[in-house]
């Protein structure tokens, strides 16, 4: 299940790392006796999980770390850095600094401000924080589809929050974005390149021209989809927005996601290297140690886990962030594994797809008179799916919003209940003819 042929290597990088620290006098904790009978006690309480590691795990946007990451940030749990301040991380905070900038650079951005966060949503938050800080008065917009703490986060900053409606692509709708913008209240209007829920990105070459003529800040929220940077293999529509990203004023991206990191990595970056000033504070003792920059002096944040920094950069030096690279072609078989599941279900006249994906999420739903019907044969699926060790997510859905060809299905409820699968594992794209088999079974 897991490849534990790797653990000799961290015994190998642990005996390096000590060699770093030979001239201390001799000091070992010594291990309880009873560290192991817990951590067996542990090891069973875990088998209480979904399988999120294996393929057959095709439902909720959760990915296991590449064995590089875990290992690297394994191996700086013997230090456990701090990237506040360079007195708790030197090494990890130049490691941090690093990472970030190639990632920066996969943006097409030389110069940048930024760094990691515990997860894309205290990354939001810095980026709605500064667009406040900018815009005091204005308004912050986003999709009615973008992720719910953007909503959340306005409100805990105090700044005005709008939704604007999607079209049927579940795109930003751009003639209800413009009315709102000819208002002159919208300070900062939030893109999404990726939806966490049917993985639609918003029309951002519509949306910069939109920004010549009004003059607002526009800010990408690329925590799920940002990878898809590298993809080869996309729609053209999508390749072109896609294409764009560099000229943003701020853009998310959470390597926990498809950048194969454990969980508490979040990255956010600012094109202007200047809202640095916004971040500005005193301390009474944490940074005197280096003239350098210390990363708490750019973060909200205090304490943050150098660890992650620690993990992401191994894992980008193993897999460097490159169109054509071996990390490009892991995103390149996330979506075709997403296109090759969306061919099964068109298809197959039992079933019905909400839209081509646009990344690596598909939506769909088996074929029934009403959405009345859907919604009861969706929910019934999911469970007999998960009872053959295949795990789908389910996702309740406008029924307003739903295109076309879904046009002869009697609309007898607000909400459609829909299969949902994102296939964000590399191995996905080898496993879906299992995954169709079995979802094929539960029709049984």
């Amino acid at each position: 299940m897991y490849n534990k042929q790797s653990l000799p290597i961290l015994q190998k990088a642990l005996d390096k790392l000590a060699q770093g620290f030979s001239n201390l006098p001799s000091f070992e904790q010594e291990v309880p006796d009873e560290v192991e009978e817990i951590l067996m006690q542990v090891a069973e309480k875990m088998q209480d999980n979904f399988p999120y590691h294996h393929p057959l795990y095709a439902g909720q946007m959760l990915k296991p770390p590449h064995e590089i990451a875990r290992l690297a940030y394994m191996l700086s749990m013997w230090i456990n850095p701090n990237n506040h301040a360079l007195d708790g991380g030197r090494a990890s905070s130049k490691m941090e600094k690093e990472a970030v900038a190639e990632i920066a650079l996969m943006f097409g951005w030389k110069e940048h401000l930024g760094h990691l966060t515990s997860s894309g949503t205290f990354a939001n938050l810095e980026a709605l924080w500064v667009a406040g800080n900018i815009h005091p008065k204005k308004k912050i917009v986003a999709s009615e589809l973008a992720h719910y703490t953007h909503e959340r986060i306005s409100h805990v900053l105090g700044i005005k929050f709008q939704k604007i409606a999607c079209n049927k692509s579940g795109e930003m709708d751009l003639k209800k974005l413009e009315a709102q913008l000819k208002k002159g209240s919208i300070g900062t209007v939030v893109v999404t390149m990726g939806t966490t829920g049917i993985g639609s990105v918003d029309p951002l070459p519509e949306i910069l021209e939109l920004q010549k003529k009004y003059h607002f800040r526009i800010h990408l929220d690329a925590a799920y989809g940002g990878y898809f940077r590298l993809n080869d293999n996309l729609l053209e529509a999508t390749a072109k927005k896609y294409a764009l990203m560099q000229q943003a004023d701020s853009i998310v991206i959470d390597p926990h996601k498809h950048g194969l990191q454990p969980y508490g990595c979040g990255c956010i970056l600012f094109k202007n290297p200047e809202v640095g000033r916004y971040y500005k504070h005193d301390s009474p003792y944490t940074y005197f140690s280096s003239a350098e920059l210390h990363l708490g002096e750019i973060s909200l944040e205090c304490s943050r886990a150098g660890a992650a920094a620690v993990g992401l950069w191994a894992t980008q030096k193993l897999f460097p962030l490159l169109r054509g690279g071996s990390f490009s072609k892991r995103i390149n078989s996330s979506h075709n594994a997403a296109i090759q599941l969306y061919k099964k279900i068109i298809a197959d006249k039992q079933f019905i797809a909400l839209q081509q994906p646009e990344i690596d999420i598909v939506i769909w739903a088996r074929k029934e008179k009403s959405i009345s019907e859907i919604n009861k044969t969706s929910k019934d699926i999911f469970e007999k799916a998960a009872s053959k060790n295949l795990h789908l997510a389910l996702l309740n859905y406008p029924v307003r919003l739903l295109p076309n060809h879904w046009r002869a299905i009697k609309k007898d409820e607000e909400y459609v209940t829909c299969l949902r699968s994102c296939l964000m594992k590399a191995e996905h794209e080898d496993w879906v003819d299992e995954i169709w088999k079995i979802v094929v079974d539960c029709l049984e």
